[in-house]
């Protein structure tokens, strides 16, 4: 039997392509296997979102060809979709093909190299699927978006915003639920705009989402917060559903409203600011996750100083930092870009603080008790990690298993995680 290896890197968006990839494959008779040893096969799923992505996909992809020359490559994802001159001499499966996976392998076991790029068409939702993680479902309720940032090559990869009805979504969280799967994951280059293409929008799938019957949590996944505004009052009414952790995701980017203009953000710093306010006061204990870009083209020090400012005032939860690179085709790589090692120092300087707010936010939780969702195995032995309500990371010792719901305190905290005994 043919023996097929998937290797994913990127957001959670390319792991659940990757899982239905995998589940095509399966059913087609083929065999997943996690040894690339072992594998015909290489199936290599990746992201172009950041530059040091894509260096890093194509050092794996060289180290790949020099270590196994008669292994079958085959790349898929955003990478392939724009990045098809550079890759010519692989068979490519673009974002919109995964649903054609089988037949871009067997073309390449008999030696044909094709290239599945086509953009017209969406995936079906309900494909078969091998998960990463049993107890966590991973489900794609759009595809695309409706920015235009300076700096991303999402749209390019990704096109615009395409949504699934919210039928389809919740037959496949009524699939997952009969599987005994504890965690929804809903994901999308922006779910925040998630439906406005059909004239529906997140709040009201999350209505639909909280009524289907068992024991399970809702993670929502990114969302732009000039969309969010668009159904606030809605969200948040549905939020407080006891069926969705208290964990959201919300990019700043920068903290000057120059910086935003030119990255082509929507909102201003002070929109930003209202909400996240609003936000904790209605649910204090969420946990709140946000991305900064240092660095950006004539970004100045006061700019860098506002942002800054902002990390502090807000006391984000989890802070997704990342030096700007320049991305090729993108307007901002035509802009004016900043010293190397002025992005370096500016990126050191706010990284040491946030592992102050990392530590300080975590310390909050100290005494708390409460029951979590045992969804991964730790590092060491015996080592389980589980989520609270608010998806907080909390490290137990014992034998469990994934999927069991424990009741723990927390004894200690760290700038990452936090430990807890069970009661």
């Amino acid at each position: 039997m043919t023996k097929i290896y998937i290797e994913t890197a990127g957001c959670s968006h390319n792991f659940a392509d990757s899982e239905q990839m995998a589940g095509l494959l399966k059913q087609a008779q083929f065999e997943i296997t996690k040894d690339l040893e072992e594998a015909d096969v290489i199936i290599l799923n990746t992201c172009t979102v950041k530059t040091i992505t894509e260096n890093n996909f194509y050092r794996r992809l060289k180290e790949i060809e020099e270590n196994h020359p008669y292994k079958i490559i085959i790349v898929a994802g955003c990478i392939s979709q724009t990045e098809p001159k550079k890759l010519k001499k692989y068979t490519l499966v673009g974002t919109k093909q995964i649903h054609n996976i089988v037949e871009a392998v067997e073309e390449a076991l008999n030696d044909n190299i094709i290239k599945m790029l086509e953009v017209g068409e969406m995936p079906p939702l309900n494909l078969p699927r091998v998960r990463k993680n049993l107890v966590v479902e991973i489900i794609p309720i759009s595809r695309g978006c409706l920015g235009a940032c300076t700096f991303c090559k999402t749209k390019q990869a990704r096109g615009n915003l395409q949504s699934y009805s919210i039928e389809e979504i919740k037959k496949e969280v009524q699939s997952a639920i009969k599987d005994d799967v504890k965690e929804i994951w809903l994901t999308s280059q922006d779910t925040g705009c998630y439906g406005f293409d059909i004239k529906t929008n997140l709040a009201k799938l999350l209505k639909e989402l909280v009524q289907v019957p068992g024991k399970f949590k809702i993670r929502v996944g990114m969302m732009n917060p000039d969309h969010l505004v668009k159904f606030r009052d809605e969200f948040f009414e549905i939020f407080a559903n006891e069926k969705i952790f208290k964990f959201l995701h919300i990019p700043l980017q920068s903290g000057s409203n120059k910086v935003l203009e030119n990255m082509n953000r929507n909102y201003v710093v002070e929109e930003f600011n209202y909400l996240v306010k609003l936000i904790k006061d209605k649910f204090p204990q969420t946990t709140f996750a946000t991305d900064i870009i240092v660095g950006f083209p004539g970004e100045t020090d006061e700019d860098n100083w506002q942002t800054v400012t902002t990390i502090r005032q807000s006391s984000f939860d989890v802070i997704n930092l990342s030096k700007f690179w320049s991305r090729p085709g993108t307007k901002a790589a035509r802009m004016k870009q900043l010293p190397t090692e002025v992005i370096k120092h500016r990126s050191k300087v706010i990284t040491d603080i946030c592992h102050n707010i990392f530590r300080l936010q975590n310390e909050r939780w100290l005494g708390w008790e409460g029951s979590i969702i045992i969804d991964e195995v730790g590092k060491e032995e015996n080592q389980f990690i589980g989520r609270n309500f608010s998806y907080k990371p909390i490290i137990v010792e014992g034998s469990f298993k994934l999927g069991q719901i424990v009741k723990v305190k927390i004894v200690k905290t760290t700038t990452w995680d936090l430990r807890g005994e069970v009661v």
